[in-house]
């Protein structure tokens, strides 16, 4: 059988989407199921995340623009709804890994990462991070840590991924297809 994997996104400018689609592309290239889903509605494709997205997902990528260093208000809003899910379990063993964007190479990326790690972490979900043996991490000179997949937007907000960024991104829904399908 085939894994859903719901990529989960907030993107103001643009740079957290094209990341998520890149996710969602190479969790399909490897044969998973991808649920593109969003916090808000902005463009006519978007579709808002539900709560029986995450308990029928096999595994989870979220993803939010850097906040000073934290996850959107938008995001935190919507985690902050799911007691009842982590009241009942739902979320316990289901693979998870996390991706940001920030405007600056020293701009909260890392600190964000591991700030969208806490409410999976919570939830008992298991966090994949970015292995140095994808060559991209060592040779990044943009996005890109081994606690997941960034974006260095710069001060034009480009939402254009560098080569590595992108392979990144690759890697981390390649990845997460490859944990979430041995586990499935």
């Amino acid at each position: 059988m085939q894994p859903t994997i719901v990529v989960l996104y907030h993107s103001s400018h643009g740079s957290v989407a094209a990341m998520a689609h890149e996710i969602a592309e190479a969790i399909e290239l490897k044969g998973g199921i991808a649920l593109l889903r969003t916090f808000v509605v902005k463009n006519p494709e978007d579709i808002v995340i539900s709560k029986d997205d995450l308990i029928n997902c096999d595994g989870l990528a979220f993803g939010t623009p850097t906040r000073f260093g934290m996850m959107a208000s938008q995001a935190k809003a919507f985690w902050e709804t799911t007691s009842d899910v982590w009241l009942k379990g739902q979320l316990i063993d289901k693979p998870a890994c996390v991706f940001s964007s920030s405007s600056s190479m020293h701009g909260g990326n890392e600190a964000t990462l591991l700030n969208l790690a806490l409410p999976l972490l919570h939830h008992g979900m298991m966090l994949m991070g970015v292995p140095y043996e994808v060559p991209e991490l060592l040779a990044t000179q943009t996005g890109g840590t081994p606690y997941g997949a960034s974006h260095v937007a710069g001060a034009n907000n480009s939402s254009q991924l560098s080569k590595d960024e992108i392979k990144i991104c690759q890697s981390v829904g390649h990845r997460l297809v490859n944990i979430t399908s041995k586990l499935k």
